[in-house]
């Protein structure tokens, strides 16, 4: 992931319906314990706390590389647990934050400490590095490095150009088959959901419930497709369009953040007294093109070029608490002529470690495993044009980043089709202004699942919701966890809650005070 721990389209007005308490339970089935289940060898759970998560546990699970041979080759799966502390024990809850690529161990620390204490101490949070990540082994990374400024200018003007950054795609996507040959075939959403599975038979539970973020609601919902029955509750936060998978989704969130890149210049426009770039939000958009044309020809610090300037203000429509650290430093290079803040801002938001080589090596696998791409490059070159005509904030740089699926050494799966009759209701949560999985994602998902509910968090635009300081929404959450309630409406919407108001300018105070949010977003997966 990111150093900053992980980098990470719009919607009608929705009218709230009226609230009818539902209880989850309704309708579920019950399934005996299976034999598989009974002879599953339990995880041995280690502390492994942190100051911020003093009661983590740890433990390692072996799990077949291809399910379909369960005596084959054996891959190894790094849990983490908070373990549950009330008299009243409501099974595990299992949680991911997205990506594919991210890390789930220290997510269930903050997802227990997120919660109610009275309603987790009712649960066995559960985190897992899905296959390839992090502390499983073993974790993927391709071509360590790949992300190291300054590489090409995304947009390719220039036939010169364009060979570059062809060239470091095809040269990362034949790393992976050399590197990783005998395992890229098993490393997809659907293995993943197995591996689900193998925790939940070495937790001895016959049903788990489930609380997935961004990819992590595709990761969710496919599980629930597979094994409807072993699904007690189901959270889904900022949903995937599962419709779109993946070439489709990509394309549609670069008008999202296009729409959210100009949000962020409306914002700036309005503080025009703190960052002196004007208060017409057409004329900021325009000086941030230019400064991104003069890094172009002189990288800030010999780090920050156009490509990189990019991918420093993508994390901004992920999450508008980034908001007041970008405008300073744009201001800063406008007005100043000083780069440093731009350079420091890259630092924090957007520069690559290890880590991040081993998410992005997994997202890539992931998605490119997962489902079909165009593998004619004209194709790409066509339907990407297209975008950067009306959307240009982030349409190439995104084409790049997932360019290697064009020359995957692997064939490639069919998506799944989540839509499910079988499940007791699901909760999903969903922003309408949300860039990295736009609202028709949330949509479409609330049609497919039955019985599902939809809380809409209207005017919102940061990419997950819940657990970040919206009360209006962490109520729902914590009903539904706790008693299985969940709200019923009238129209596309069961519940609609306010978003919260866009930040302030940094002053001293509030540059020195962390929040629910900005640890949210520090953890959720690589690129949504």
């Amino acid at each position: 992931m990111r150093k900053r721990a992980a980098v990470l389209c719009g919607a009608a007005v929705l009218v709230a319906g009226t609230f009818t308490a539902v209880p989850a339970e309704a309708g579920a089935q019950q399934p005996p314990q299976s034999p598989q289940a009974a002879q599953a060898a339990k995880p041995v759970w280690k502390k492994c706390g942190t100051a911020d998560y003093p009661t983590l546990q740890c433990a390692s699970l072996k799990v077949p590389l291809d399910h379909a041979n369960p005596r084959g080759r054996q891959i190894t799966l790094a849990l983490s647990r908070v373990p549950h502390t009330a008299k009243k024990y409501q099974g595990p809850l299992l949680v991911n934050p997205g990506g594919p690529g991210g890390s789930g161990l220290t997510f269930a620390g903050f997802i227990a400490s997120g919660l109610p204490k009275a309603v987790a101490a009712q649960y066995d949070v559960i985190g897992f590095d899905p296959r390839g990540v992090g502390k499983s082994k073993p974790a993927l990374n391709c071509k360590p490095g790949y992300f190291n400024p300054v590489r090409p200018d995304s947009v390719p003007s220039t036939p010169a150009n364009e060979r570059a950054n062809l060239k470091r795609v095809k040269a990362f996507a034949a790393a992976c088959g050399r590197t990783y040959a005998s395992v890229l075939p098993y490393i997809d959403t659907v293995s993943a959901v197995r591996d689900m599975d193998s925790i939940r038979r070495a937790l001895g539970a016959q049903r788990i419930n489930y609380f997935g973020y961004s990819y992590g609601t595709y990761l969710g919902a496919v599980y629930a497709k597979l094994f409807p029955h072993q699904v007690r509750r189901l959270v889904l936060d900022s949903i995937v369009d599962p419709t779109g998978v993946w070439y489709e989704d990509n394309l549609g969130q670069d008008y999202a953040f296009n729409d959210r890149h100009r949000a962020l210049m409306a914002w700036i426009a309005k503080y025009d007294a703190t960052y002196k770039l004007g208060t017409d939000p057409e004329k900021i958009e325009a000086r941030w093109y230019a400064m991104r044309a003069a890094l172009a020809k002189k990288p800030a610090g010999g780090k920050v070029g156009a490509s990189e300037l990019e991918d420093t203000f993508i994390p901004g429509g992920y999450y508008n608490g980034y908001w007041p650290y970008l405008a300073e430093a744009f201001s800063a290079y406008v007005t100043k002529k000083n780069a440093d803040p731009l350079v420091e801002a890259y630092e924090n938001f957007a520069a690559v470690d290890a880590a991040g080589d081993n998410g992005y090596s997994v997202y890539a696998a992931v998605q490119c495993r997962d489902a079909s791409w165009p593998r004619d490059w004209r194709q790409w070159q066509k339907d990407n044009w297209r975008v950067y005509e009306r959307a240009p904030f982030m349409a190439w740089s995104n084409a790049w980043y997932n360019a290697p699926c064009a020359f995957w050494p692997t064939g490639s799966l069919k998506p799944v089709n989540i839509a499910n009759g079988k499940l007791p209701p699901a909760l999903l949560f969903q922003a309408t202004n949300d860039a990295a999985t736009p609202y028709q994602g949330g949509a479409t998902v609330h049609r497919l699942l039955a019985g599902s509910s939809l809380v809409v968090e209207q005017g919102g635009g940061n990419h997950g919701i819940t657990l970040s300081g919206n009360a209006c929404l962490d109520k729902y959450l914590a009903a539904y966890l706790t008693d299985g309630k969940v709200p019923r409406g009238h129209g596309e919407a069961d519940a609609v809650c306010k978003a919260l108001p866009d930040p302030k300018p940094l002053t001293a105070k509030a540059a020195s005070t962390s929040s629910r949010g900005a640890a949210l977003h520090g953890l959720l997966g690589f690129r949504g």
